[in-house]
């Protein structure tokens, strides 16, 4: 459904507009619909993590963790936390887009000495050392309705006595789901056997095409029939696997160095597409039929045929 991303200074009263926006989603709601609040002290993080940058990191990555269980399309979640780093609340609107789920922003805003004034009286537990308290507010990257990841953006004062709790509903209620793009979904691997069907199938339709040539003269659409490692659709019990391919060759007598070149730089570009699941003009097939034909438009650019 969706992730609510809480900022602000530390001690800035972002766990009570937390609990607001919780309570006020969870009467508004239907009883289907999942609402959730994660922090540190859910995730025992001590407010000690902060005062080292190598802690911190770790904490960070436990609440990100948690984000990932939870985050779902029958479920609002609002992370409860400082997120004072654009980078990660970046992160977490790709990690939202990724998931299929709406985003907002709530900026609970007071100035550094109220801040420095609660935790002061903190009585809890939770308070942070004074050095550690000033360094996160120097830190503090302030969100920015301007910037897709923070948007829509809804700052509360510290001292705001009627949150906007319908317009951040209908914001993560009814508004646009943003489809994942390119940087967010997620790349399928390649088969394990992927490479072996790489060169079996280009070295055999090269071997193919040059004993072609060599027993007539070749232009024009032909069809390249060479053994296929695996069975296919249209293969019988009693019969031993083949692979068809089509393709258009031009008037002249082809070399086998040509050719070579031209299945170098193909198998080139598909071994690193292995590690990537996919190539500049989209996801990648791995199968035996898939290669020979893309191969084969390979052959054709290469070679100045257009179809």
């Amino acid at each position: 459904m969706a992730l609510i991303t809480i900022s602000g200074y530390p001690s800035s009263g972002k766990s009570t507009r937390a609990a607001q926006v919780h309570d006020f989603l969870s009467s508004a709601s239907s009883p289907q619909l999942k609402v959730k609040v994660i922090s540190d002290d859910d995730l025992a993080v001590d407010r000690a993590s902060y005062d080292d940058s190598l802690q911190e990191k770790t904490a960070r990555a436990t609440l990100f963790t948690a984000i990932t269980r939870h985050i779902a399309r029958d479920t609002i979640l609002i992370v409860d936390g400082m997120n004072y780093i654009k980078g990660f609340r970046y992160q977490l609107y790709c990690k939202a887009r990724e998931a299929g789920v709406r985003v907002a922003t709530v900026y609970v805003l007071a100035t550094p000495d109220q801040c420095r004034k609660w935790n002061d009286e903190r009585g809890d537990g939770k308070r942070y050392k004074p050095q550690t308290l000033d360094a996160l507010i120097q830190r503090f990257e302030e969100p920015s309705s301007m910037v897709r990841w923070d948007a829509p953006l809804f700052t509360i004062p510290w001292d705001d006595p009627t949150p906007p709790l319908e317009r951040i509903s209908d914001a993560v209620t009814t508004g646009i789901v943003k489809p994942p793009n390119v940087g967010t979904q997620i790349t399928p691997k390649a088969p394990t056997d992927a490479l072996r069907t790489l060169e079996h199938t280009t070295n055999a339709l090269v071997s193919s095409l040059m004993a072609a040539q060599a027993a007539a003269p070749l232009g024009g659409p032909i069809i390249l029939t060479v053994d296929a490692l695996e069975p296919g659709s249209n293969t019988s019990a009693n019969e031993s696997p083949v692979l068809r391919v089509r393709l258009t060759l031009p008037y002249r007598a082809l070399t086998l160095s040509e050719l070579q070149r031209l299945k170098r730089q193909f198998v080139a570009a598909r071994r690193k597409a292995v590690t990537l699941g996919s190539t500049e003009k989209g996801r990648v097939e791995w199968g035996e039929e898939g290669v020979g034909r893309a191969f084969a438009e390979f052959l054709e650019e290469g070679l100045g045929v257009a179809r």
